[in-house]
């Protein structure tokens, strides 16, 4: 059977326990049996992480050493799924740039608090993720973010909204919704999920992250059965 892990903690601000819960029903649902850790001691056995489908990542700030850093990189890599969403993964380990290197961005600021804002569905592309939904409105944290230039943009958001020294820049486009690669390993995220009833207030929200899940499982399924080794993206020269 497919399996995914689950690893909560860190601010409770982000509701981990409830965003879990969540996160546990979705991937049920696509079929896979999760296991659900609230340490980080989760990621100590590379040979365990690496029989996973998927990784979902539920823990804002905190400290990853590197040991544990390392043996997350080489299973996503190998080809197993990650995916998040808002703090839980991307406001995670603030010191760790490898990190944030593998998630693809990171959270700097949301000017205003919790505000009423759009998010804009990418209408140029053919993506499953995304494909159907329409632009909606959220009431919760803007993330500003900074981001990968690598990764595959799927919704954005407008600012500035709020007042905040942000502003003299004029208008910019800030990611909300994003895919990327990390050796085989696909990686999913959205900045949307300040607490867990963002889901329930905006339905398209978490059709979003299911549709994303089960994205970054079907990842592990392909390098395998194509028999996709990590050989070709090995090198001595890069230090954790």
């Amino acid at each position: 059977m497919k399996r995914a892990l689950i690893v909560k903690g860190g601010w409770d601000g982000h509701e981990p326990d409830k965003i879990a819960v969540r996160f546990k029903r979705i991937l049920e649902e696509l079929g896979l049996f999760v296991d659900v850790s609230d340490t980080l001691s989760a990621y100590d056995d590379l040979s365990y992480l690496k029989s996973l489908h998927i990784i979902c990542p539920v823990w804002t700030d905190g400290e990853l050493n590197g040991d544990r850093c390392k043996n997350i990189v080489n299973a996503v890599a190998s080809g197993v799924g990650m995916g998040g969403v808002h703090g839980g993964m991307c406001d995670s380990f603030r010191t760790n740039t490898e990190w944030q290197f593998l998630t693809g961005g990171n959270w700097v600021s949301h000017p205003g608090g919790i505000i009423e804002y759009a998010v804009n569905i990418r209408k140029d592309i053919d993506d499953d993720v995304i494909n159907g939904i329409d632009d909606f409105k959220v009431t919760s944290e803007q993330y500003y973010m900074h981001v990968d230039p690598a990764v595959k943009v799927l919704a954005t958001t407008r600012f500035p909204i709020a007042q905040y020294f942000h502003i003299s820049n004029g208008e910019v486009d800030m990611p909300v919704v994003w895919k990327k690669m990390w050796g085989n390993g696909r990686v999913f995220y959205t900045s949307l999920g300040h607490t867990d009833d963002v889901f329930e207030k905006s339905p398209e929200s978490e059709l979003i992250v299911k549709r994303g899940f089960k994205w970054a499982v079907e990842g592990k399924d392909y390098a395998t059965e194509n028999n996709i080794t990590v050989d070709r993206f090995l090198s001595d020269s890069k230090n954790y």
